[in-house]
């Protein structure tokens, strides 16, 4: 599974790069926060948080194995993983404590998963997948992500709580990524035709519209609230930069100063964003207001920072690097 941003620094050509990383700009000061930071192994991976505070993620063993985790708001810390797995991957949690996820039992071949706060893990795949790569959970139980055919083309789907799974694809898509879903079962995420990759929402009753960014024709939705905004990146020129994109389908672009490419991640109920962005080949990571401020933050000693899911409250988890490994962190407001 490649987190998102090294999905779109594979969308760079070595040119787009070397012209990205050319660029001198002067470090952005660290702003005011409350960081809790915590480890599970040497590297540790959290992506998702949920309203009460309750983080999943992955860690790598010593072996370089990874195993799923559930750090509750106490600071307890539960480590798990499918029977037989060889790796585990939680990537969302929702607010009853549902965790969704991938994991394989055979090398490089991999299967959702959904954890229920007792414990119970049930997997799935939908029908002809050789890969299942589940991205998010809503409140309501379901699962959205893609799946891999023998033909290497990736398909959306949703899995409802009862365990009703439906494949879809928009029109003529060649590549189908969803990567958010909402309570109300709505999805978003991006599609690849040949004219470029576009934007989509997948309505819960399996109605598609698909959307752009004015003036691009790549785009590349990650985040999505319970009112249908959504929040992602789309090419600009040489390099990418953020969007948020409301329900009436009026369009906001922004970056963080200096930034050298921008990654929105996720959007909450109150339309605050967090994702990271890059200046001086390092990731970092920042909140947008609902009111459009910037603020840009990064953890103690971080050499890297990766934030990758908020809650209505505000509250960001992700990971950081710094000379030691990598580590979890919840930043709260």
């Amino acid at each position: 599974m490649t987190p998102p941003l090294e999905r779109v620094l594979d969308r760079l050509s070595p040119a787009l790069l070397c012209a990205a990383s050319c660029l001198i700009v002067p470090a952005l000061p660290a702003a005011a926060a409350s960081f809790t930071t915590f480890d599970v192994g040497v590297y540790t991976y959290p992506h998702g948080i949920n309203a009460g505070g309750t983080v999943t993620g992955f860690y790598a063993d010593a072996g370089g194995v990874f195993h799923g985790f559930v750090r509750a708001a106490d600071g307890t810390i539960r480590v798990f993983g499918p029977k037989g797995a060889m790796a585990t991957e939680p990537v969302g949690i929702n607010r009853k404590g549902t965790i969704t996820g991938s994991y394989y039992v055979e090398e490089n071949v991999y299967h959702g998963f959904v954890r229920r706060a007792g414990g119970k893990i049930t997997s799935f795949d939908p029908a002809g997948s050789i890969g299942t790569n589940p991205q998010a959970i809503g409140d309501d139980g379901s699962v959205t992500g893609f799946y891999v055919d023998a033909g290497q083309i990736r398909h959306g789907f949703v899995r409802t709580a009862d365990g009703t799974l439906a494949a879809f694809d928009p029109p003529n898509s060649k590549d189908t990524e969803p990567y958010g879903i909402n309570a109300n079962g709505d999805v978003t995420g991006y599609y690849e035709d040949s004219n470029g990759v576009h934007g989509f929402i997948r309505s819960a009753n399996g109605t598609i519209a698909s959307f752009d960014v004015p003036g691009t024709s790549y785009t590349y939705p990650f985040g999505i609230n319970g009112k249908d905004v959504t929040a992602g990146s789309y090419r600009n020129g040489t390099t990418y930069s953020g969007f948020v994109r409301g329900a009436d389908g009026k369009t906001r672009s922004f970056d963080p100063s200096g930034s050298q490419m921008t990654e929105p991640l996720a959007v909450n109920a109150t339309r605050a964003i967090t994702g990271l962005y890059m200046y001086n080949d390092l990731n970092h990571g920042f909140v947008r207001s609902p009111k459009g401020k910037i603020t840009p933050f990064d953890p103690p000693n971080s050499e890297d920072t990766e934030p990758y899911s908020i809650n209505d409250a505000g509250a960001i988890a992700g990971y950081y690097s710094d000379g030691h490994g990598t580590h979890g962190f919840i930043r709260t407001p």
